[in-house]
Parts: C-alpha cells; sequence; structure tokens
C-alpha cells in the first residue's frame, strides 16, 4: 500500500520523529504539572474547610481530564486513519494549547468566585479530549516511519516523551520551590509552570505542520481508508486489544502513582518540597534512559522478554522499597528507591506500544490504538491518584500505594505473557 512519505523526497525519518514527539512531549507536559502542584491548584481554585478536602477536589479535576480522553481517543484516532496523521496531530495540539492557557490565566475562587472551578473543569476535559486524540496517531505515526528493524527504539521516543515532559514539569518544581517563598508558590508560582509549557506551543505547531503523511494520499488509497470499518477489523483482534488494555491499565496506574509522589513525599512523608520534587526529576529522568534503552533491547532480543522480565522485578521490588522509604524517609531511600523502581519499570511498557502497534493493520491502528489507550487511562489513570489518596485517608497506613501498585503490577505481568511476539528479529529467526 503506498504512503505518501514514499514519494516526499528527501525523507528525514529522525526529524520527522522528533517533530512527533516534541509535540507529544508539550502536551504532556501541560497534562502532568497539574498532578505536581495539586495542592496549589486546589488551594487556589477549591478552597475547604480541610487540606483533605482541598486535596480531593483539586484530584477530582486532575481526573476530570480523563472522562473525556476516551471520546478524543475515538474521534481523533478514525480521524487520523480516515484523513491523515498529521491533521489529527495539529488538532490535537492547538486543542490542548488554547486549554493551558485558560488554566494558567483564570482567576483564582476568591476573586471570581464559583466561575474559577467551572472554567477550570471545562478546561481540564478538553485537555483529556486532546490528549486523548493524541498518542494513538503519534504512535502509529512512529511505527509508520520506522525501518522494520529499528521500531521499538524509535517508538520508544513516544513514552520517552511522555517521561521528557514529567522529568520538565519536575525540573520547573525544583526551580520554583527553591526560589520562591511558600506562599508566592501558592499564589502565582504554578502559573509560571504553565506558562512556561504555553511559550513552547507555537514551535511546536510550526515542527508539526512540516510533518510528512504516512497515509496513503492517492485516490484508491483514501477511498480504501474512507470504507474502513473499525468495529469489524478490530473485532479480528479482540484477543490482543483486551491484553493490551489490561497492559495499559496496569503501566497507567503506576505512571500516575508515581507522579503523585511529589504530593505523597509531602503530605504523607513530611519532606520538604524541594526534596519531593527533586525525587519526581530524578524518578522521571531515569524513566526516559529505561524507555530508550528498554525499546533497543526490544529490536534486539525481542518484544516478550523485555516486557516480561523486568515486569516481574517491579513484581518482586515494590514493597520492600516502600518499607524502606516509610520507615527511613530522606534523600537516599526516596531518591534510590524510587529511582530503581523508574528505570526497571520503564522498560517493559516500550516493548508493548511496539507490540501493540505491530499487531493492528494500518487503516485502524490509530484508531484502535488511541481508544484502547484513552479507556485505559480514563478507567485508571483519572483514577489512580484519587485511589491512593483515600487509601491513606481511610487507613493512616503511608504503604497503600504499594498495595495498588502490587496490584497492578500482577495483572499487567500476567497479560505481557499472553501478548504475541512481533519482533522482526525473532520472526526472521522462526523462518531460518
Amino acid at each position: 500500500m503506498p504512503s505518501a512519505i514514499e514519494d516526499a523526497k528527501p525523507f528525514n525519518a529522525k526529524r520527522a520523529a522528533l517533530a512527533a514527539t516534541i509535540g507529544n512531549m508539550l502536551e504532556f507536559y501541560d497534562f502532568i504539572t497539574y498532578s505536581f502542584f495539586a495542592i496549589q491548584i486546589g488551594r487556589t481554585f477549591f478552597p475547604s474547610q480541610s487540606e483533605y478536602g482541598s486535596l480531593m477536589l483539586s484530584l477530582a479535576t486532575f481526573g476530570a481530564g480523563f472522562v473525556t480522553r476516551p471520546i478524543g481517543g475515538i474521534v481523533l484516532g478514525i480521524y487520523s486513519d480516515r484523513i491523515g496523521r498529521r491533521p489529527a496531530m495539529l488538532l490535537s495540539f492547538a486543542l490542548m494549547g488554547a486549554a493551558i492557557l485558560t488554566i494558567s490565566l483564570t482567576p483564582s475562587y476568591s476573586t471570581i468566585g464559583l466561575a474559577a472551578p467551572i472554567i477550570v473543569i471545562v478546561a481540564r476535559t478538553a485537555q483529556g479530549f486532546a490528549l486523548g486524540g493524541e498518542v494513538g496517531p503519534t504512535t502509529a505515526y512512529l511505527i509508520e516511519i520506522a525501518p522494520p528493524e529499528h521500531r521499538g527504539l524509535v517508538v520508544a521516543w513516544q513514552p520517552a516523551s511522555q517521561e521528557i515532559a514529567a522529568t520538565a514539569g519536575a525540573l520547573v518544581g525544583v526551580i520554583l520551590s527553591k526560589t520562591m517563598a511558600p506562599e508566592m508558590l501558592e499564589s502565582y508560582g504554578w502559573r509560571v509552570a504553565f506558562l512556561i509549557g504555553a511559550i513552547c506551543l507555537p514551535f511546536g505547531l510550526w515542527m508539526r505542520r512540516t510533518l510528512p503523511e504516512t497515509i496513503p494520499q492517492s485516490k484508491e488509497g483514501a477511498a480504501a481508508h474512507e470504507r474502513t470499518n473499525h468495529l469489524s477489523l478490530a473485532g479480528r483482534h479482540i484477543g490482543v486489544i483486551a491484553l493490551a488494555l489490561m497492559i495499559l491499565a496496569s503501566g497507567t496506574i503506576s505512571t500516575y502513582v508515581t507522579q503523585y509522589m511529589t504530593t505523597y513525599a509531602q503530605n504523607t512523608l513530611h519532606v520538604t518540597p524541594t526534596l519531593a520534587f527533586t525525587v519526581s526529576l530524578v524518578g522521571n529522568g531515569l524513566q526516559i534512559a529505561g524507555a530508550l534503552f528498554g525499546g533497543w533491547l526490544a529490536d534486539r532480543l525481542g518484544r516478550k522478554p523485555i516486557m516480561v522480565w523486568p515486569q516481574l522485578a517491579v513484581l518482586v521490588l515494590t514493597y520492600p522499597t516502600f518499607l524502606w522509604i516509610v520507615h527511613a524517609p530522606g534523600a537516599l531511600s526516596l531518591l534510590v528507591g524510587f529511582g530503581v523502581l523508574s528505570i526497571i519499570g520503564s522498560l517493559p511498557f516500550t516493548a508493548f506500544y511496539a507490540t501493540f502497534t505491530e499487531a493492528l493493520p494500518q487503516n485502524i491502528r490509530g484508531g484502535v490504538f488511541a481508544t484502547v489507550y484513552a479507556v485505559a487511562i480514563a478507567s485508571f489513570g483519572g483514577t489512580a491518584q484519587l485511589v491512593v489518596t483515600w487509601l491513606l485517608h481511610v487507613t493512616g497506613n503511608p504503604l497503600a500505594p504499594a498495595w495498588y501498585l502490587l496490584l497492578a503490577a500482577v495483572v499487567g505481568l500476567v497479560a505481557m505473557s499472553l501478548m504475541p511476539e512481533t519482533a522482526p528479529v525473532k520472526k526472521r529467526q522462526g523462518q531460518a
């Protein structure tokens, strides 16, 4: 099946991958930064008589961004399959930019009253719609521009770009917490963090406008994509889709509980904001390396070994790590403990991204990946931080996050062990 990039000369795959993932990185920076400043945002827009009530309302608004992600995944994912990857990625990026500007510039509850939280909730749902339609088209685009022997590494830039965004958000948090008094951080410091991401929006739009298209541009190719019956084709891959949903549920719980560690370190372990942000900075930085290394390994050793063995290691190490952190909270335990879990835990999901995308036909790839991803994220990512906060509150046990992470790790391990092997290197070995 011909594609636009076959006719676009010269084509620079590295530049196209960079352009796609830069946009993805900027979108995730805006989305994830909210979780880093959940305490300050809660006090700004959701004043309450209790600190717990304010934080829960703030996290509920963070979760509202997940409600519309399945809708965005379906709408923009199918749009990317029928019209093109580039238009879908441009649209999601523009929506995200408008939402982040709205949140960062909305006056506080004390200034405009009930209108403030309403505006923020609407903006968060718009962000969720945009991000729901971002991951599927971007991942499909990366797999389509990559040489078969390097698909794992190229697709690795999808999760790596998310971790780059989280690392940038944590770095901004460290700098702001070090240079601002607590009342300044609460008053406008978090707005500065959001606006830093907004400054990059024009650059991201420009980069995405230069991307070559990978969907067939001939009349015959376009007609074939227009006639695609997503439900019928997806039904033939129901087993892989079900396993992917389980793996993504496991991964998103791990991701958003990890992002919650900034709040957990401050509220539960009572460490300084600077150390809390530093833990997130180090953990997310290590996950960048882990994601790329996992992609490199998956191209050479196959997808399944890189999914199963690191996931098993995470299952074994999670509870002892939390025991250490809770009984000796400090820089050493937090940085080493979460650092080890971060780098090992990031290995399996790069291999999974490549496996799931390779297992889907091109003409449903964007829509199915986006929908499954968004449903898993909405169901489990949007509730992860609420569940952990609730568990900590009702049990009073600082080990509560470990229980939730262990459950997620078991589900992910079972599903990963059942996924098919799609790596070209393994297929060549089988044919030999």
